[in-house]
């Protein structure tokens, strides 16, 4: 028994290999991969907290930060922008025929790529859009300008985008309108300091295509003439507007004539009293929104 005990408490200094505790370290949580494992699946954690949402056409696109630094080969040899050293597709993220300069502190339009549809360059600080800018650019059918400080328009700026649908000058500090591409269908200059003189009488009468004017919190004393049929929206809220004739929207020596397409007229906002203009809506399905009484 004696030599039992004495064993045993030699066994229990003796020490074990291996028997010091664990280094305590953090527990990883495995991302969850689909079956087929590619490259693109092993990047996106890190793609999706990189991201940066650019919204085109009413969605959130993610687009990486580093595709900033990507671009095809023809892309990379675009020019240098008027204001960098660096080529647009490395200053501006360059994907699927859209190029997207938004909140970059550009001045000037950058060269674009020839095959460029879509331009969206909001909330910078360009002052002027020369007719140079979009010369050789007859691709481009969406341009959004939103929120710059463009005060000058070169003539022609836009003629040659014979396949321009949608335009934005909203937020800007334009005086007057430039010549219009012919297939608009969408033109906004919203928040401007545009005036009825800077507007050409016949400005939008051949836009046979133009549904959607948006002329808002501008300095208009009237409202434009001549516009086209094919007209569904147009706001005019928060001008200047003063007087209205039974013309402007209607046609006095027709009392059959109806805008079928027409479905809304803003005008609040303006110091009109559109009670005593009632006959320069008998034309419309709607009254126009403003100040009756």
């Amino acid at each position: 028994m004696k030599t039992l005990q004495t064993t045993f408490f030699l066994f229990a200094f003796v020490p074990l290999v291996n028997s010091a505790p664990p280094i305590q370290q953090e527990s990883l949580q495995p991302y969850d991969y689909d079956t087929d494992i590619t490259l693109g699946n092993l990047i996106q954690p890190d793609y999706e907290m990189q991201s940066k949402d650019i919204r085109k056409d009413g969605t959130n696109v993610s687009l990486d930060t580093s595709l900033r630094l990507q671009g095809d080969d023809s892309e990379r040899n675009v020019p240098p922008t008027k204001d960098t050293n660096l080529p647009t597709c490395l200053l501006c993220v360059c994907l699927s025929g859209s190029v997207y300069c938004e909140e970059i502190d550009i001045e000037a339009v950058p060269p674009l790529p020839k095959e460029t549809a879509y331009l969206y360059a909001r909330f910078n600080k360009i002052k002027r859009i020369a007719a140079s800018d979009f010369a050789d650019i007859t691709t481009l059918r969406r341009i959004d300008f939103s929120g710059n400080r463009i005060e000058e328009i070169e003539d022609g700026a836009f003629s040659k985008l014979l396949l321009l649908e949608e335009l934005s000058l909203a937020e800007n500090r334009l005086i007057k309108l430039p010549v219009l591409p012919p297939k608009l269908t969408t033109f906004n200059a919203n928040q401007n300091r545009i005036k009825s003189r800077g507007i050409k009488a016949n400005a939008f009468k051949k836009l046979t295509n133009l549904a959607y004017l948006y002329l808002g919190h501008n300095a208009l004393e009237s409202v434009p003439l001549n516009l086209p049929e094919s007209l569904r929206i147009l706001h005019l809220q928060h001008n200047n507007i003063t007087t209205i004739t039974d013309d402007t929207f209607c046609k006095s020596n027709n009392t059959r004539y109806i805008r079928t397409r027409m479905d809304e007229i803003r005008m609040e906002g303006n110091p009109i009293l559109l009670a005593k203009h009632i006959n320069a809506f008998s034309c419309l399905r709607t009254l126009p929104v403003g100040t009756y009484y």
